[in-house]
């Protein structure tokens, strides 16, 4: 049930990731040919930055998923196999934190800025800080997930010995 669960998160960040990418795409496009017809629309770089920010949180969020972002592992590799996996929890737990202060700053920002209204769209700035509450969350389970399954030696070190898990 749990892997289900998992399956569909990671399918839900794919196309929320994909539709954004679009969206982006599109919001960008339509800015550049209503200016070279020489009535620009106000709105589209500001709907560009707030969809700019979700797609990089987002982005983010489907790179943990994956275990794919980037790590430098020279020294972490010359460690035997049980101080390599008490390194892997160090740093999964130091994830874990960092995902958490994310999550809670990003609720305060929301909160700080749910009164204020972008200057070209009708909706709140708080919007623009919502994705770094979710990316908190997320991160948070992934680097939890991946602290147990080191503590338990049931899985690789965070896809280190093979490739990616889904």
């Amino acid at each position: 049930m749990l892997l289900g669960f998992r399956a569909g998160i990671d399918r839900t960040l794919r196309w929320v990731t994909f539709a954004l990418t679009a969206a982006l795409l599109v919001c960008v496009m339509l800015g550049v040919i209503t200016r070279a017809v020489g009535d620009p629309f106000i709105w589209t770089d500001e709907v560009s930055r707030f969809l700019m920010i979700w797609l990089a949180c987002f982005g983010w969020m489907l790179a943990s998923r994956r275990r794919a972002h980037i790590r430098i592992r020279f020294f972490q590799d010359l460690l035997a196999r049980q101080p390599k996996r008490f390194s892997e929890i160090v740093i999964q737990c130091a994830v874990l934190i960092l995902g958490a202060l994310l999550f809670w700053y990003g609720i305060d920002l929301v909160v700080r800025n749910h009164d204020l209204e972008a200057l070209t769209i009708p909706i709140s700035m708080s919007w623009l800080y919502v994705p770094i509450v979710i990316a908190g969350l997320v991160t948070v389970a992934q680097a939890a997930t991946e602290v147990i399954e080191n503590a338990r030696a049931s899985k690789p070190l965070s896809g280190m010995d093979e490739g990616l898990v889904e």
